[in-house]
């Protein structure tokens, strides 16, 4: 980190406006200044004592419990903090006593992690909370332990960075921008802000603050690369993007101003839009698709932190992006807040000051188009309306996350009154279950084309140490993690669209084209139609559809239920397929020859029903190089006894489906040859509605409501 503050400034990205020596003599020199200063701070200690008293009073008892535990070492930052701020509000002696205690305490343990070559945490929070306990004791405590403590801080803080002069300790946090952020490299920013000018180590202070500055910089503008002009996070798995992943900018946000004065987040306008990707990936009962790296035990999103996190975006952008606040306004009342408040920072609420007066939305269902392409996350949502009656579907191409990305281009996933079309698998960690099975092509509902001897790529993850580590298994799947492509998009009112291109993520070797194009005619009926060639006819081509219960299998077409929805899908090609299903007790995550079970005594039982226990395998009986998939899915209530009879469509180098439901008329066509095409027409009461070519453009979308 000998590098000069100009050189660590990130010239041209939003926010930097200030010269970075024009940023440091901005800090203010008195303390405290992290979170909170001087001048904010009696709005901040009302808010405590007033509008969120139940919650300092739940705080304040978490802290005297902590006062009656023996001494004993440890990491208690978190606690330290917690102390600090009842002493701050309260001003009572045994408080800041405690606190001292606890951040002393913490710092002796942190600098001993790293004498002993461990970890203190895979996350940086309660070292984060330790310095704002510093700042926050800054004047109480004498100079001498000011200096001491602080310069041990600093040490624990400088020992605990990424270097070439050691290997990263077993579960030690080095990620960097392009995470969560709550790595080792995060904590550089506070342990600076606290310590800048502070005369402990000033040289030290200087280069940390300068370091952290340029490094959140960073995550700001990868997100905002991320999130494009459609919202987002750095991931597309929920369990990290409306998890701990909002940290970051609230962390950074809060402490620019309250060291600076300078809202920092009014620049950084795309964290405002989160709201939005959260609608699209609701499904009824608080639930989401389950994609990348989820767990799929009950596929509940995480509320707990959601709550808060939906009320900071309101605090920071209530006059900045205001439509913004007001949709996530009407989302917080989706949301209700947990009975405890997220440990990460227990502080936060209290911090709230500037709540403007936003009403909820009016009626943004009404605003929002049928599907939705998220450009850079990689997803495209379609959906029939908002309701527990509702079709829901994902289908995952293109994007620029690799972080908790698997091996599922072109994938798709479908809810309807239940999980019909489903993510499968889990993350043991470790386990070579999510290595070999959960993150591969195999685990999802895509195609396989598999080159006898192919050696798969790795994911992150270990064996489980009862386990004999193993080859990574040949899948016949893809092996890169980025590579696809939408090449059309488009929805209206009558039905929506997608194809995407994933040939570039399988082996060159043995794929020549693999194309799928997705169509969503709502309420119920999907047509996927899929054109794979292979190198080499001989390579076994399979079409994957993964069900939560056993598939019963006809001739041509096999029905799956979950709760109290059922899905039918027919196979019209190929002609000669051969249907399969493989599943069952010790089958669920069958791959190249074998089970691939969670580790002995993990906490999830194999049998859970979302981690899937089922799937139907279609393939053609004789081998080709090239090969037309084309399926008629259709989604109903449990109850439903049968599918709607369709015909198979082959004219002038066109395929496709024809069916009647419900009133309409449905005719769908695509092109055997060239760049994704093909034709819809529906008509109804023997009215031609619709009579039009599938777009070969990608139909653009911005903003909250997807406007183009």
């Amino acid at each position: 980190m000998k590098r000069t503050i100009a050189a660590l400034w990130i010239m041209g990205l939003p926010g930097c406006a200030l010269h970075a020596a024009g940023f440091e003599a901005a800090v203010r020199p008195d303390h405290p200044r992290l979170f909170f200063n001087r001048d904010t701070w009696p709005a901040v200690k009302a808010r405590a004592l007033g509008e969120e008293r139940a919650a300092f009073q739940a705080l304040r008892s978490r802290v005297d419990e902590a006062a009656a535990k023996p001494a004993a070492a440890g990491d208690f930052g978190t606690a330290a903090s917690e102390a600090a701020f009842v002493y701050r509000v309260t001003g009572e002696e045994k408080y800041g006593a405690l606190a001292e205690r606890l951040l002393a305490a913490s710092i002796a343990y942190y600098n001993q992690c790293f004498k002993e070559k461990r970890t203190v945490h895979w996350y940086s929070y309660s070292r984060i909370n330790a310095w704002a306990a510093f700042d926050w004791l800054f004047d109480r405590l004498s100079d001498e332990e000011r200096v001491r403590l602080g310069k041990a801080f600093l040490q624990a803080t400088a020992d605990a960075q990424p270097t070439r002069s050691r290997q990263a300790f077993e579960r030690e946090n080095w990620g960097g921008t392009n995470s969560g952020f709550y790595s080792t490299p995060s904590l550089l920013w506070y342990a600076g802000l606290a310590t800048h000018r502070a005369g402990i180590d000033d040289a030290r202070a200087e280069e940390f603050l300068a370091e952290g500055h340029r490094l959140f910089l960073e995550v700001l503008e990868f997100r905002r690369r991320a999130a494009g002009d459609d919202g987002g996070s750095a991931s597309g798995a929920l369990n990290y993007s409306l998890g701990a992943y909002p940290w970051a900018e609230f962390g950074f946000f809060h402490t620019y101003k309250s060291a600076t004065g300078r809202d920092l987040a009014r620049e950084w306008p795309h964290v405002a839009w989160l709201p939005a990707y959260i609608y699209w990936n609701w499904l009824p009962g608080g639930r989401e698709f389950g994609y990348g790296d989820a767990y799929h035990t009950t596929n509940q999103i995480g509320v707990a932190g959601l709550n808060m996190h939906l009320s900071g975006l309101i605090h920071l952008y209530g006059s900045s992006q205001p439509e913004a606040a007001a949709f996530a306004a009407w989302f917080l009342e989706k949301t209700p807040r947990p009975p405890r408040e997220s440990p990460v920072f227990p502080y936060a609420r209290f911090l709230l000051t500037a709540m403007p007066d936003t009403a909820p939305a009016r009626d943004p269902l009404a605003r929002m188009p049928m599907a939705r392409h998220f450009e850079n996350m990689g997803q495209v949502f379609l959906r029939s309306g908002s309701g527990p009656e509702d079709t829901y579907a994902m289908f995952t191409a293109g994007g620029v996350l690799v972080s908790h990305k698997q091996f599922d281009h072109n994938n798709f996933t479908i809810y309807k009154k239940g999980f019909l079309a489903i993510d499968t698998g889990t993350r043991p960690e470790p386990g070579q279950h999510l290595t070999h099975y959960y993150c591969r092509t195999v685990a999802h509902n895509a195609v396989l084309i598999r080159m006898p001897g192919e050696e798969m790529p790795r994911y992150w993850g270990s064996p489980a140490p009862d386990e004999e580590p193993l080859p990574v298994p040949n899948d016949g799947g893809q092996r890169q993690a980025l590579g696809s492509r939408v090449v059309a998009f488009e929805t209206n009112s009558d039905y929506s669209y997608v194809a995407g291109d994933a040939t570039p993520t399988y082996h060159e070797r043995k794929c020549r084209l693999a194309l799928r194009q997705f169509v969503f005619l709502p309420p119920d009926h999907f047509v996927v139609f899929d054109r794979v060639v292979s190198t080499d006819p001989r390579y076994r081509k399979a079409w994957l559809l993964h069900t939560v219960e056993e598939p019963r299998i006809g001739r041509r077409e096999f029905t799956a239920a979950h709760e109290e929805g059922r899905l039918f899908c027919r196979t019209l090609l190929p002609e000669d397929a051969a249907l399969a299903s493989i599943g069952g007790p010790g089958r669920q995550f069958w791959s190249d020859g074998r089970n691939w079970p969670l580790p002995k005594g993990y906490r999830t039982p194999d049998t859970t029903p979302l981690l899937g226990q089922w799937r139907v395998e279609v393939s053609p009986r004789r081998a080709r190089a090239g090969d037309l998939f084309l399926h008629l899915i259709q989604v109903d209530t449990a109850g439903a006894a049968r599918m709607v009879d369709s015909r198979l469509i082959r004219r002038d180098g066109l395929v496709g489906v024809e069916f009647r439901s419900g009133g309409k008329e449905w005719r769908v066509l695509f092109g055997t040859g060239g760049p994704a095409s093909g034709r819809v027409t529906l008509r109804t009461g023997g009215v031609v509605r619709v009579d039009r070519e599938l777009t070969r453009t990608v139909m653009p979308q911005a903003g909250l409501y997807g406007r183009p």
